[in-house]
């Protein structure tokens, strides 16, 4: 008999307002089965920090100009981990083998090898008592991958439970990545461009929110059509060979002048059109018909709306009885798992590595 792994995900994105958490059980290929899922806000000050040393970072040599500040919030974040990993195995009654821990990206730049995530997998052992995975991202870098996106062999696990293949699963994060899986479950996968970390950034410029609920001020305001037009013109021809991106390559100098609302309303159809691009591009008309939104842009209704009018089969992956608000975790608790029994995490048609590589750094508990 194949043996079960029991797994915590630990993933927190670039909305950095808390920590998803997930244990599942699987024996790292097809076999998976979902135990918890339970989301933990960051504390103000974590999430002011973070916000705050985000816009200090443009380049990776701020990242030694700052390495006091940084090394100060890991330390945070890594505490904060801690206190999630410990209170849910403690409400859950669970075992686990291993924790996938993510950490926090505040860096990522596939050119120069470095996808920084803050967070420290020694210490977070040390307080937990529990194996650890992190570091992901810098084994696929070191074979010629882009460091991202990790999820889609997860993804695969997903499609595979639902049936449903051909199909496209399109991640709504900070960063709009998706992954494709064909009739014979072969696997491809790209970041497609800014998800929510635009919508974001402006709306905490522009107001005293955090984002924009159910998209109501994007509902609000008129798209700017010839800014629209313009800004997919200029990214569509600019980024055809970009695998991977950080919320550094995008910025707001376009919707300079735009009203709150108008700026939303300009800035949200970017990511709809984005996506609806891609049924164009792909060719393959059952994956045309077949898109499975998830990430939290899948609960601006704005976004899902644009979508549904340009394409009426697309589904929410909530449909299939997953919440869509923790696929991610729930994928490194699966990757965490195939790191520990070293199988692959990434592939040449996912990340561009030169051959299909397992990742992440483990800590055994001491």
């Amino acid at each position: 008999m194949i043996k079960q792994y029991t797994a915590l995900g630990l993933m927190s994105g670039t909305s950095m307002d808390g920590v998803d958490a997930s244990i599942i059980q699987s024996d790292g290929e097809m076999k998976h089965q979902l135990l918890i899922d339970k989301y933990f806000e960051y504390p103000q000050k974590i999430y002011d920090s973070l916000v705050e040393v985000r816009e200090k970072i443009n380049s990776s040599k701020d990242l030694k100009i700052l390495s006091k500040e940084l090394n100060k919030l890991e330390r945070d974040i890594t505490l904060f981990h801690a206190k999630v990993v410990n209170e849910i195995l403690k409400k859950s009654k669970t075992n686990i083998d291993i924790i996938g821990f993510h950490g926090q990206t505040i860096f990522h730049n596939s050119s120069e090898k470095i996808s920084k995530q803050l967070g420290d997998g020694r210490l977070l052992s040390q307080l937990t008592k529990k194996d650890i995975v992190y570091n992901f991202r810098q084994n696929d870098l070191n074979n010629g991958g882009e460091g991202a996106p990790l999820t889609p062999i997860y993804h695969k696990i997903l499609a595979n439970k639902f049936n449903v293949k051909p199909v496209t699963l399109i991640n709504i994060g900070g960063i709009l990545n998706r992954t494709t899986i064909n009739a014979h479950g072969e696997l491809s996968a790209k970041d497609e461009g800014p998800g929510m970390c635009l919508i974001d950034k402006w709306i905490r410029i522009k107001s005293k929110k955090k984002y924009d609920i159910n998209g109501d001020l994007a509902n609000s305001g008129k798209t700017n059509k010839i800014i629209l037009d313009q800004y997919i013109d200029n990214f569509l021809s600019r980024n055809e060979n970009k695998n991977s991106y950080d919320t550094n390559d995008f910025d707001l100098s376009f919707a300079r002048g735009l009203s709150l609302e108008d700026g939303t309303s300009t800035i949200t159809s970017i990511t709809i059109n984005i996506i609806n691009s891609l049924a164009l591009i792909n060719k393959d008309p059952e994956i045309q018909k077949r898109m499975i939104l998830c990430g939290g842009g899948r609960k601006n209704k704005f976004i899902v709306q644009g979508i549904k009018d340009f394409n009426s089969k697309v589904k929410l992956i909530d449909d299939y009885g997953v919440d869509g608000d923790f696929v991610e975790s729930q994928a490194f608790a699966y990757l965490a798992i195939r790191a520990l029994l070293k199988l692959p995490i990434s592939f040449p048609k996912t990340t561009g590595c030169s051959n299909p590589c397992t990742g992440g750094t483990i800590i055994k508990a001491t």
